[in-house]
Order: structure tokens, then sequence, then C-alpha cells
């Protein structure tokens, strides 16, 4: 008995054990379900963020990117909707075989698509055979715009069907391509800014982005009242200083050098003496824009290239000299060559010189050793210091990405004496505009800029480009004298530099070449291995414009230069109404356009002959849905203004005789793809005068003086 009871208190016993292990068990797991329950992190995790996370859905709404508009207000840059071409192959698609869903006769859609997408038929057909649900006809099939989606669609080829999306797209092509840079879709399809403008502002074009939030159930369908949304911000516009006129005559004569000449670079710039306003900069070579054929170089020419300027660098060194009162005009030196303290030689760039010679004439004719005379009496610090100054070995602040300082160092007298005739030393274009402005206003350089303002999506003004001071460098009377020394250069010095100088208005400028630094150290001594250059401004009498051009191994004469100078100089001139008349009857009056959009073509007519413009319509309409110039652009008597018509069909006007400005922005104004030969006013086309206008055909233009 004894040993039963306690056999029955040992079950006992290990019953009341196993209920408290169990119970001990129970309370832990009811106190951990409890801090589940309560608590935001375990472990942690932060389980409410884990929960949304599972059950929500973000989706970001992406703002429209801003425009990017000229100083006339033409559109450069915009957002177009773009398409990529894609082919049903699968029968399953189609439930009636005479409505037809999938592609059915693939050599007659490739045959009918080939000249379109500017893909062999082969191609396209190989495509269309693959084992596929549904294939892309890319590459030629991709990013295609409104006008060659409806192509496709009056086809009206079964199976064929387009994705849409958003792209960048740049009229003018190739137009201020390294100013404007160009923007891309990412992997995620936001618009980004690569270079130029559209890179510096990416942020302020971008916008803000919006968002559709919403919660998903098990089966990931919309919850009902779960949703959240953000709507984007579209991003702002930028209006830059850039006029179309003088940026398509720069554009031409650079295309015209290119197409003549081999040679590695050329940039040729223009500024508003009096603002700093940078009113044109072209490049060769340069790159499409929509495609980004041709680009070779991802810098700025204008802002990024840092080269030894050369004789250019005479103006501010003379004007150093001036400045500081050791420079007498009339005195006479030995030209030829000086030879340094220790031993460098340094020559004229004939090496022999012109026997004695003032000064004044030493500047006129380039002299190196008049250069190093002033500089070896200025000393290293003075030079420099004027240098620096002058902007000469900083940035001048531009708003375009990459800006390089140059480089501005000299100890030794022989790196004294090459600085003064600008070698051994680096400079950029945009500080050479920088450092002439002061020959415009009295010696007080302006700061250069390129965004004229920008406009938010509310259509509030948040910046505006204006005039800014960059310091004095220099007195009124060291720049009165400095100017009339350039003068003389033109018109008083070689008789190649006269033929700088168009016979429509007086400019003053100085020339500069300059050899290049070899790799392997010394310079390059190839006949054609200098940077060649241009310096100057115009009107003489009161400068509206500085310029400078500059170009690295052009294979060419000095003749072709002055020719292409005098020629731009010419032109502009002449749009800007700056030529010099012989009567006030001679002088263009200056008319602002009106809108004439939405009105009729009649009136329209009539209004523009009665302000003596002369008229251009494009299409068989009776009212004007577009123009060009715009509203409020300010044109001279007797300039082409373009209006298009609601008309369905678009003829080719006579444009025997049109200067290649006028003929380009009529191509860019309809959207006709062109090609251009020569140089000079429109010979003739390929498509006659009346004919109508096929889209697909590119104009060919023949130029001639």
């Amino acid at each position: 008995m004894k040993r039963k009871g306690k056999f029955l208190n040992s079950i006992h016993l290990n019953v009341k054990i196993t209920i408290l292990i169990f119970s001990f068990f129970f309370v832990a797991i009811i106190a951990k379900l409890a801090y589940v329950c309560l608590s935001d992190d375990v472990d942690g995790i932060n389980l409410r963020e884990f929960a949304d996370n599972r059950n929500t859905t973000k989706q970001t709404i992406y703002a429209s990117r801003g425009s990017i508009f000229d100083a006339n207000g033409d559109e450069l840059a915009k957002n177009v909707k773009s398409y990529t071409v894609i082919a049903y192959l699968s029968s399953s698609r189609t439930k009636d075989i005479t409505k037809p869903k999938h592609v059915v006769d693939k050599e007659g859609t490739a045959r009918a698509l080939s000249p379109i997408l500017n893909m062999s038929e082969e191609y396209i057909l190989n495509l269309l055979n693959q084992n596929l649900y549904q294939v892309e006809l890319g590459p030629g099939g991709r990013g295609i715009t409104e006008d060659t989606k409806k192509q496709i669609e009056k086809l009206d080829l079964p199976g064929i069907d387009f994705l849409s999306s958003s792209k960048r797209f740049y009229k003018n092509k190739n137009y201020a391509s390294y100013l404007i840079g160009y923007a891309r879709a990412n992997e995620s399809g936001e618009i980004t800014g690569g270079m130029g403008i559209e890179s510096y502002y990416d942020e302020t074009l971008k916008g803000t982005h919006g968002y559709t939030e919403y919660q998903q159930d098990a089966y990931g369908y919309p919850m009902p009242n779960t949703q959240i949304t953000e709507d984007a911000e579209r991003g702002s516009d930028i209006y830059l200083t850039i006029d179309n006129n003088i940026q398509f005559i720069l554009e031409n004569i650079l295309t015209k050098l290119k197409n003549e000449h081999s040679l590695d670079w050329a940039q040729f710039s223009v500024m508003n003496a009096k603002t700093g306003a940078i009113v044109g900069s072209a490049t060769v070579p340069n790159f499409d824009l929509n495609t980004l054929n041709g680009i070779t170089s991802y810098l700025n020419p204008l802002t990024s290239y840092q080269y030894e300027p050369g004789s250019t660098m005479k103006i501010f060194s003379f004007m150093a000299a001036i400045e500081h009162g050791i420079y007498h005009g009339e005195e006479m030196l030995d030209s030829g060559s000086i030879t340094l303290s220790d031993g460098t030689k340094i020559s004229d760039f004939n090496n022999v010189g012109w026997g004695s010679i003032s000064y004044d004439t030493g500047f006129s004719y380039s002299s190196n050793v008049a250069a190093t005379k002033l500089g070896l009496a200025l000393g290293v610090d003075k030079l420099k210091d004027f240098y620096i100054q002058c902007g000469f070995g900083s940035t001048t602040g531009i708003t375009l990405p990459a800006e390089s300082s140059g480089v501005v160092k000299f100890t030794y007298e022989s790196e004294l004496a090459n600085a003064s005739f600008g070698q051994g030393m680096t400079i950029t274009p945009i500080q050479m505009l920088q450092a002439l402005s002061s020959l415009a206003n009295d010696g007080v350089m302006v700061k250069p800029y390129i965004v004229s303002k920008i406009v938010d999506s509310t259509g509030r003004v948040t910046f505006e480009g204006s005039k800014e001071e960059a310091g004095r460098i220099a007195s009124v009377s060291t720049i009165d004298r400095m100017k009339k020394m350039m003068y003389d250069v033109v018109y008083h010095g070689f008789d190649y530099n006269k033929a700088y100088a168009p016979n429509n208005v007086t400019i003053a400028g100085k020339t500069g070449t300059a050899q290049i630094p070899s790799p392997n150290g010394g310079y390059m001594t190839g006949e054609y291995d200098y940077i060649k250059s241009f310096a100057g401004f115009f009107p003489y009498e009161d400068p509206e414009y500085v310029i400078y051009f500059s170009t690295k191994q052009l294979v060419s004469t000095t003749s072709d230069i002055t020719k292409l100078i005098s020629s731009a100089i010419g032109e502009i001139a002449k749009v800007m109404n700056l030529s010099e008349t012989t009567s006030q009857e001679e002088v263009s009056k200056v008319v602002e356009l009106s809108n004439y959009i939405s009105a009729s073509v009649d009136q329209t007519l009539e209004d523009l002959k009665s302000k003596k413009i002369l008229p251009i319509v494009v299409g068989d309409g009776k009212y004007v849905v577009n123009q060009y110039p715009l509203q409020n652009s300010k044109v001279l008597e007797g300039s082409k203004v373009f209006l298009l018509t609601n008309g369905s069909h678009i003829t080719m006007p006579d444009v025997k005789g049109w200067s290649t400005s006028e003929v380009i922005r009529f191509c860019n104004f309809i959207g006709l793809p062109y090609q251009m030969n020569g140089y000079g006013k429109v010979k003739q086309t390929n498509i006659e005068p009346g004919s109508v206008i096929h889209f697909d055909v590119s104009l060919e233009i023949e130029l001639g003086e």
C-alpha cells in the first residue's frame, strides 16, 4: 500500500509539473502576442512599416519637363509624345478572321513600313517571322513622332500598334547643341539632363514629381477608399539670351568652314557688349540633339576648352602697359628678335621683323618683340595681376556646366615674355568675351550670362538675368587708346587684315596665332599646328557686340578665315539694324509683331503688308494656326514672317535668293528635313516652287554667292 501511495504521489507531482510548464509557455506566448500587438518594433523590425509596405503600392507621376526657349520666344527644347511601333504576331489575338488583330501579310507589312521606319524590308521581315506573341520594330520604330505614327496609321496594317511614352525633342537638331545640351529618359522613364542648360538646370526643368498611393488586398487588387494622389508640378521654362538671327548666322558660317576645310574644332561666339548676354555661340563639330549623332566631346568649347590664346592677349598686355603709364606709342624699337638674360631668344612671327618700328605699329603688326619689351618693363607681378583682374585664371560663373578656369602662372623672365604675347598660359573663350566687354563700357567688365529668365508652371518669373558688373580694369583714357589701336589693326595694319572689315559696319579687332603644346614637351611643329583666333567688337564708334572666334589645327589660309568672319559681322550688323547708311531713308524701321494666330489669312496679309513685312503663307487654309516669329517679336521692315494655315496641303514657296538663315527658319517652322551645300544665298532646290511638300523627302538646298 505504501509503495502504491508513493507511486500515486509521484504521478500527481509529474502532472503538476507538466501543468506548470504548459502554463508557463502559455503565459509566455500570450505575453509575446501582447508585445507584438502593442509594440511597433519587434526584433529590430518596424511591424507597422513592414505591413504597410506589403500592402501599399506607390506609383510615381513624373512631372512634365519645362521647355527651353530662345530670346525671341522660339521653343528650342520640349517634351513630346513618342511612340514605339509593335507588331502582334500571335494568331490567338484574332477572333474574327474578317477583322484580324495580328500581322497576316508579313511581306506586305515589311514593304509598307520600310521607307517610313528607314529599315530594310528584310530586317523588318526577320522581326515579323519570330515565334513570339509580339515584337518591337526597332530601332527605326522606337521613339517615333506623332507625324510618323499618323503615317503608319493611314496604312491600316493589321497587327500594328503603338506604345506611348515621352521624349525630349529639339526641332533645330544641331542648333546651339553645346549650349542647350540634351536630356534623355532613364530606365525608370524619368527624363534627365546630360549636358548644357539641360544639365545645369536639370532640377529646375524637371519640376516636382507626384505620386499615387493605395492599399492592396491579398489578391493584389486596390482596396476602395485607400487612394492618395499628389499631383505632379510641371518644371519651369527657361528663356535663353540666344538670338536666333545671330545664332543661325554663326551656325552657317562654321558649317561652311567645316565642310570646306579640315579642322580639329572651331567656335564662334558673340556677346552683347553692354549687358553680357550671350547672343550666339556656335561650335563645330556639333551634333544632333535628338539622336546624339556626331557627338565627339561632352565639353562645351565656349566654357570648358582652355588653351594658349596667342596674340589676342596683346590687347591686355599692351593695355596693362598703358594703364601703368609706361607705354609710349611713338617710341621706336628694333623688331625681329630679342635675347633675354637667360639666353632665350624671342622672335617676331616672320623671324626678321620690320626694322625700326613704333610700339603702336608693333601692336598693329603683332610684334612679339614689342610685347616682350613691355612685359619686361611691367614685371611679373604687375602683368600677372592685370591678367587676373581681367578675369583670366578664374571662372566667370556663367550658368553652364564644367566651366574651366584656365591657368595664369609665370615666374621667370622667359615665362613673362611668353605670357606677354599669350603663350605659356591658358584661357577659355568665355573669359575672353568677358575681358573684351571692358572696351565697350569705359573699362568696366560685365559678367557673361546665358539665361534671360525662368518662368514657373504658374507663369511667375522666378529669375531674370541682367547686367552685372565684374569690376573696372582700366581707365577711360586707357580704353579709348586701346580701341583706337585695335581699329588700326584692321584698317591700318597688314593689308590682309582689312578683309576682316565688312562694308556696312566699322569694327576693331586683334588676330591671334598660338602654338599648340606637344604631348612630348615643347610645341607641335606641323604647318597647321596652331590655334588661330580673332577678338573684336563692333560698331567701333559705340560697341554693341564683342566677338571671339577660335579654331584648332585648321587646314586653311588666313584669307578664308577673314572672309568668313567679315561675312558674319556684316550679316549680324544687317539683321540687328546696325548697318551704317548714308541717308536716314535707308534705315529700316523696327516693327513689333502682333498675334495673328486664329486670325484670317486675308486680314493678316493686309496688316503685315501695311507694316512693310513680307508674309510667307504656308498651306492653303483660311486661318492662321501658327506664326514665326511669335507675337511681340521685333523684326525689321522687309523681313519675312511665316504663317502656317489650317489647310491640308503645304506647297513649296519660291525660296530662290533667300538667305541661309531664312530658308533654315522656313524648314524648321514646318518640320521639313533639309541638306545644304555651298555658301551664300539660295540658288536652287530639289523641290520646285508650287509643288506639294512631302515630309519624307529632304529639301536639298544649293547655295551660291
